[in-house]
């Protein structure tokens, strides 16, 4: 279940809210949301909902355990704690990649598992490994309440792509939250901003990139590069889309869960870009494993190797394939480079050509990360370069770009490499109108706008087929 099918939007929501709210407790509160989050997960994946139950039970005795052991005797179940998490990840994502590349090593055909990947056990495993090592930590109490801990890891707004909380960012919430009319609009206007990011934008951009991605050989290069722009912009309005959808059903029920992008393709350097995309796993990584293997604190070789590390484990965090360690490798190259003495060359640079480096990195290293194959993403390097294709303009990518998704590539284009005036306003108007400012006028006009966004967006997903946002496969 997605959120913008008619099944969430139409059945499972409104249910949802109803039973919500009808609650007055924070236990009955918390309860039915753990019920329709389970049930959410179930739609997709009934067959691993006692995996994930089974990995919030070891992580709450874990947990307690931790908490309840002196210092020198925790860390052997902290030990256990984060091989269970990481052991269902291993096993469940990467065992038919490793059994793979093994025989293309040695030269012969090694049997498959043949298992499928649980929905959302990227993000699940990493809010688990999130509560316990902030209570190895003492950053936070270990939680006591199974159902807290339940909710915690299986919320249905994150569950399966994001953004990650971390536990001791939310553990209060878990216990109290407060639900005003205030928040309930709020939270409304920026699920409608989401909704419409990926049903309006995304999807129409998506159209485009699918026909230059599946062109092959008859791949040219401006078909090449309109392709690779479109899919640098589905990603982002894809997957920023799905994050404001979770943010604003968050704040409707009372929870604030953290923002994921900021403008990132205004970035200024890959550096800068990394603390603008994807906030809560760039976070993650620094907190829970950068800044563990001693970070910058250690010397500048130290330094660069750690971002090496934990780059080729972002990479391959994303998904079990060579495209993936080579994207995770292509942005540890140039972080390093960048650390190493690039920055201080584009502090020189004037900004629009600071701009142009870092749209162009991380463009490129789109290839890898679509692309299905490593000679897929070659022969897109290869008509990228002007190499191959046929001399003809393909049909089909002809009439999306002249019509609507010719429109709708030219406005999202210009709303993200605008540094901030019209996103700022756009989440001024996100307010209710009487924060918002101005007088009848100017609240009809606001109110105007969010109901046409949302009937448009309606009317998209009415008329569209079925649209999974693109994180839901890792």
């Amino acid at each position: 279940m997605v959120f913008t099918s008619p099944t969430f939007l139409y059945a499972f929501l409104p249910l949802f809210l109803v039973a919500y709210f009808a609650m007055r407790g924070m236990v009955a509160r918390n309860a039915v949301f753990v019920a329709f989050s389970l049930v959410f997960y179930a739609w997709g994946e009934p067959v691993f909902v006692g995996v994930l139950l089974a990995s919030i039970v070891v992580n709450w005795l874990v947990g307690m355990r931790v908490a309840d052991l002196p210092a020198g005797r925790r860390t052997a179940v902290m030990a256990l704690g984060l091989a269970w998490n990481l052991g269902i990840l291993a096993v469940a994502k990467y065992a038919d990649f490793v059994l793979e590349s093994v025989g293309t090593l040695i030269g012969a055909d090694m049997p498959k598992t043949g298992w499928a990947l649980p929905l959302g056990v990227s993000f699940f495993t990493f809010h688990a490994i999130s509560y316990l090592v902030d209570v190895y930590r003492g950053n936070a109490g270990a939680e006591r309440s199974l159902l807290r801990l339940t909710l915690y890891i299986t919320m249905f707004p994150q569950l399966v792509a994001g953004p990650i909380v971390r536990y001791r960012t939310i553990a209060r919430q878990l216990a109290t939250r407060r639900v005003t009319l205030w928040r309930a609009s709020t939270g409304t206007r920026i699920f409608v901003i989401g909704m419409a990011q990926k049903v309006l934008i995304a999807n129409q951009l998506g159209l485009v990139a699918d026909v230059a991605f599946g062109l092959g050989d008859r791949l040219d290069t401006g078909e090449a590069w309109l392709g690779l722009a479109c899919y640098s912009l589905q990603i982002y309005y894809d997957f920023a889309g799905y994050s404001n959808m979770a943010i604003g059903l968050g704040f409707i029920v009372g929870l604030a869960l953290p923002r994921n992008f900021d403008l990132p393709y205004t970035s200024q350097s890959i550096t800068e870009f990394w603390r603008r995309w994807h906030i809560s796993l760039s976070r993650w990584f620094r907190d829970y494993l950068y800044i563990p293997l001693g970070g910058n604190r250690r010397g500048r070789l130290r330094t660069y190797a750690n971002l090496a590390i934990v780059f080729l484990l972002c990479g391959l965090w994303h998904g079990a394939s060579w495209n993936f360690v080579i994207w995770g490798a292509w942005y540890g190259v140039f972080l390093i480079v960048e650390r190493a003495f690039l920055l201080g060359l584009l502090a020189e640079s004037p900004r629009m050509l600071r701009n142009a480096y870092a749209l162009a990195v991380v463009m490129l290293g789109w290839v890898w990360f679509r692309a299905e194959t490593l000679p897929g993403a070659t022969a897109y390097f290869r008509a990228l370069a002007g190499g191959g294709g046929n001399g003809a303009v393909d049909a089909e990518l002809a009439g999306l770009v002249t019509g609507y998704s010719g429109l709708v590539f030219v406005f999202a284009a210009i709303l993200a490499l605008t540094p901030g005036g019209a996103w700022k306003r756009l989440r001024r108007a996100s307010l209710p109108a009487a924060e918002s400012g101005g007088g009848a006028v100017v609240r009809l006009a606001a109110n105007t706008f969010w109901a046409a966004l949302l009937g448009f967006s309606m009317a998209g997903i009415a008329g569209s087929g079925y649209n999974p946002f693109l994180y839901f496969r890792f």
